[in-house]
């Protein structure tokens, strides 16, 4: 198990290494990575030296892009989701810009940090439907209250590597039931799911041994490929589809 383990984290380090590129930009380089976004765009981030550590920024690229698709951060609840969401990685807002400052000891860490908030904003305000007058989130917020599904949001683990890995919700052990650890997945796809596996594979051993992940998949206005859910449970997380989210409650629930 360690070494199969070990094996999918030397892959996922291969894929992150070969698939981001570098550019000088004045005093600037700009960073290329393999993410995606909503636009399955490559999420890029520059970092410039400043007084003998360095500045990382997504130049504003993500408000920026959230508020041209006419998803503003005008009200109360987005705006506690997205400082909720922020804080959880340690990073700031320089006016529209989201920004970390990095030394050369943690700069790989600050940079994952920043380009997971990149990602958890962007999925954190993408509206599941443009009818649809809530998130994603605040949908299985409300499912899980409904429930009766007792559950702690928002919370931060670090992983083997190091590496800080956010969970929109943890359900805690019960007499029937190990820990289960939740993320939403607006836009399931094979690099949200590679994230997810990612980060599960990196916390799962700092964990409780039975402690088990799900990803909770919005297929509202898709079909969810085979392949991506076949993805995921090869990573040991169990995945829920929106459209049949019931026939996980009881499991939750327990």
């Amino acid at each position: 198990m360690m070494g199969e383990v070990q094996s999918l984290l030397d892959q996922y380090w291969t894929w992150l290494r070969d698939r981001t590129s570098l550019r000088e930009i004045n005093d600037w380089i700009e960073i290329t990575t393999p993410y995606l976004d909503r636009h399955n765009d490559c999420l890029q981030i520059y970092a410039k030296r400043v007084n003998g550590g360095f500045v990382l920024t997504d130049d504003g690229y993500v408000l920026d892009d959230l508020e041209q698709s006419g998803c503003k951060i005008d009200s109360a609840k987005r705006q506690s989701l997205f400082k909720t969401t922020l804080n959880g990685f340690g990073v700031q807002v320089n006016e529209k810009a989201l920004e970390v400052r990095a030394s050369v000891d943690n700069f790989a860490l600050r940079k994952h940090n920043l380009v997971q908030a990149m990602l958890a904003v962007n999925d954190l305000f993408y509206l599941a439907s443009p009818m649809v007058a809530s998130l994603f989130y605040e949908d299985v917020v409300a499912w899980l209250d409904l429930s009766d599904i007792r559950y702690t949001p928002s919370v931060k683990f670090t992983g083997k590597s190091g590496y800080d890995h956010r969970f929109d919700f943890v359900i805690p052990k019960s007499k029937v039931q190990p820990e289960r650890v939740l993320r939403t997945i607006t836009r399931p796809n094979r690099d949200t799911a590679q994230a997810m596996a990612f980060s599960w594979i990196d916390t799962k051993e700092v964990r409780s041994p039975d402690s088990r992940a799900y990803a909770i998949l919005n297929d509202a206005d898709q079909q969810i490929s085979e392949n991506v859910l076949a993805a995921i449970r090869s990573y040991d997380v169990r995945p829920i589809q929106w459209s049949n989210r019931d026939q996980a409650r009881e499991e939750l629930a327990a």
